[in-house]
This record gives structure tokens, C-alpha cells and sequence, in this order.
């Protein structure tokens, strides 16, 4: 098929939350979208279309469906290669994921485009190295609020931003092309602050969330849970400052206030903190919560809370309230401890820091 030279030919690993609007919002533009998905999604996908939906409080909900023309959806890498030359993949798997999809990848090096890694958490883009080799790989991080009511109908919560490192060839093509069909990109001259402020927006009232069955706001209500929530950040923020990374703001993310945020008294950055997390999340339970009482058997605390604890360590930073949250959250995603070990029961896991 003859595609307009101006226009990019991108591969998408994944219909998810992520790759389904970033890949939507590009082909509403006139890009073509490559999608690898299981062979029942594919079929759902084609039989349904590929649908963004904008809810604004000013304009209501504005849904844009993606042209067919503008997308394809195949089960395999083998399959989608056959569309390309590539410009650019897309990246969003959670992170336990992360290198078993690459392993298959190696074979097909030479014919895959630089990955746009949208995963949480800090270590994906260097496995993504450390298999593809270090040019197929540009850092990334989204800050919009983003829902799936089905495969390929997606709902922006919450409109913030997409953020690139601006340290790749491709980059700024990326990120004006993503800018041009309403995704608010912008570049990022650091990666490693870029991946790690967005780390500490996700470790706000996740982990404590699924551990005691408990909603955020329930959790910042708690004096001994929100000084708990404090202390995890200020042990990630030491783990930075010794590492020398930075805090940046992510797109319509004020990550730096955050940041100062652990440094008041309570009365002050309570408020900060909790608005901070329900504007985030919106209404919905955090993703490591949803991940452990759907019976998944991962989680990706040990990408995050976890991967605060092995920097502390490389760096002589003790990690106490994030080793704790980890090691229990993993418990109870093997089902070595029962779900209800520690449900609504705050300061039975608060005794285990003395923070009751």
C-alpha cells in the first residue's frame, strides 16, 4: 500500500490502555498503526474499531473513531513486519513483561524500528538496550489519565501529557507528531529524571492501596498511612540525590511540588499530596490493587517500590518503608500470606515500622 512519505508507519506492541490512544490519536491524524495483539483481541478490534473518547467538563464526551485505512491488527511480529519499514514502536507492557516480549524481538533486530518505551518504573528502556542494543530504544512517559471500557474503546480521564527524551534522532519527529494529534508531547533533555519524577507520582498510594484493600483517599485520611506515603517518597528522593537525578514536572504533572510537598508539615502538603493522587487516578482503585485482586500472580512493585530498594542498595541508601511494601505486596500476590492478612487493618502493617 502507498502511504504518504510525511505521514509515520508505526508498530504498536499491544492494544492496551496506552498503545490503543497513543496509536488511536495518531491515526485520527493520518498515521498508519500497526497493532500486535492475541488473535481474540485482534478479531474484537476489527469487528468494533479503534474508538477514542475525550471526556471534557466544558464540552462533555467527544468520541473519534479511527478510520480502518488507518490501522492494522495482526498476532504476531512476524505478521506486522511484512507492513514495514517502521518509524517508530510503541512500548507499554508492564514491566514483568518487559523481557519476556523481547526475547522473541532478538531475531527481528535488524528489521525493528527505535522503541518508545511507556512503561512505569526505571529499568525497562536499559533491558530494551541491553537486548536491541542502546539505539533502538527512546524513553518515554505519559501523565494522561487513561480508561479501557473494551479492546480499542479507550476514554482520556484526564488530558496531561506525553513525555519523550529528546536524546534520539527521532525524537523530535515523535514528539511533533504526537504534539499535532492532541497528545501534548514534550522532550525531556535528562531520561533517567524524566522516568524516575514519573515513578514518584506512581508510588503515591499503590502499594498500601493493595495491601489493606483501602482507597486512596482512605489511605491520606490515615495519619500513620499518610506518613507512611512520605516516607516512602523521601526514601526515593534520597536514592535520587545520591544517584544525582533530578526532579523535573511532567506534562501538566507538578512533580518538583510533590517533591517539596514531603518536606512540610502535614496540614500543608496532606491536601497537596491527596490531590495530587485522586487527580492522577480519578476515581479508579490503583493499578497495583487491581492487579493483585484480579488474581493476576505479578505485580509491579518490584518495578517500583522495588526498584527504590536495589538502587538504595547499590548506593548505601537504606529503603525500610519501600522494602516493606514490596516484600508484603509480593506475599500476598504469591498467596503466601492471605488477601485479608493485612485488609482494613492499617496499623497492623504500620507496627511493622513503628509509624502507628
Amino acid at each position: 500500500m502507498q502511504r504518504d512519505s510525511e505521514k509515520l508507519n508505526i508498530l504498536s506492541f499491544g492494544a492496551g490502555a496506552i498503545g490503543a490512544y497513543i496509536g488511536g490519536s495518531l491515526a485520527l491524524k493520518g498515521h498508519h498503526i500497526v497493532f500486535i495483539e492475541r488473535p481474540d483481541v485482534a478479531e474484537y478490534i476489527r469487528a468494533n474499531g479503534l474508538h477514542v473518547t475525550h471526556d471534557s467538563p466544558a464540552q462533555g464526551s467527544v468520541r473519534l473513531d479511527a478510520p480502518a485505512a488507518a490501522f492494522d491488527i495482526v498476532p504476531s511480529v512476524e505478521d506486522a513486519l511484512s507492513f514495514g519499514p517502521f518509524d517508530v514502536g510503541l512500548f507499554a507492557l508492564k514491566s514483568f513483561d518487559t523481557r519476556p516480549a523481547l526475547h522473541p524481538l532478538r531475531a527481528h533486530r535488524g528489521a525493528l524500528p527505535p522503541l518508545l518505551c511507556l512503561s512505569n518504573g526505571v529499568d525497562n528502556e536499559p533491558v530494551i538496550a541491553e537486548v536491541l542494543g542502546a539505539d533502538k530504544v527512546i524513553y518515554g512517559t505519559v501523565t494522561t489519565a487513561i480508561g479501557r471500557r473494551a479492546a480499542g474503546d479507550i476514554i482520556v480521564e484526564k488530558l496531561r501529557g506525553v513525555g519523550v527524551a529528546d536524546a534520539h534522532p527521532f525524537s523530535r519527529r515523535l514528539a511533533a507528531a504526537m504534539s499535532e494529534a492532541g497528545l501534548n508531547a514534550r522532550l525531556y533533555t535528562e531520561p533517567a529524571a524524566m522516568k524516575w519524577s514519573k515513578m514518584l507520582t506512581n508510588l503515591l498510594a499503590n502499594s498500601t492501596s493493595a495491601i489493606l484493600d483501602m482507597t486512596p483517599a482512605e489511605i491520606f485520611a490515615h495519619p500513620g498511612l499518610y506518613r507512611l506515603e512520605v516516607e516512602q517518597l523521601r526514601e526515593a528522593l534520597r536514592v535520587m540525590a545520591k544517584l544525582e537525578i533530578g526532579v523535573v514536572d511532567l506534562p501538566k504533572t507538578p512533580v518538583r511540588m510533590l517533591a517539596l510537598g514531603v518536606k512540610m508539615s502535614p496540614v500543608v502538603s496532606r491536601p497537596l499530596l491527596a490531590r495530587a493522587v485522586g487527580g492522577g487516578r480519578g476515581a479508579k482503585m490503583p493499578s497495583f490493587h487491581i492487579d493483585l485482586y484480579a488474581g493476576r500472580g505479578q505485580s509491579e512493585v518490584r518495578y517500583l517500590n522495588g526498584a527504590v530498594v536495589r538502587h538504595g542498595e547499590k548506593v548505601k541508601i537504606a529503603t525500610p518503608v519501600n522494602r516493606l511494601l514490596t516484600e508484603t505486596l509480593l506475599a500476598l500476590t504469591a498467596k503466601e500470606i492471605p488477601l485479608e492478612t493485612y485488609a482494613h487493618q492499617p496499623e497492623k502493617l504500620l507496627a511493622k515500622l513503628e509509624l502507628t
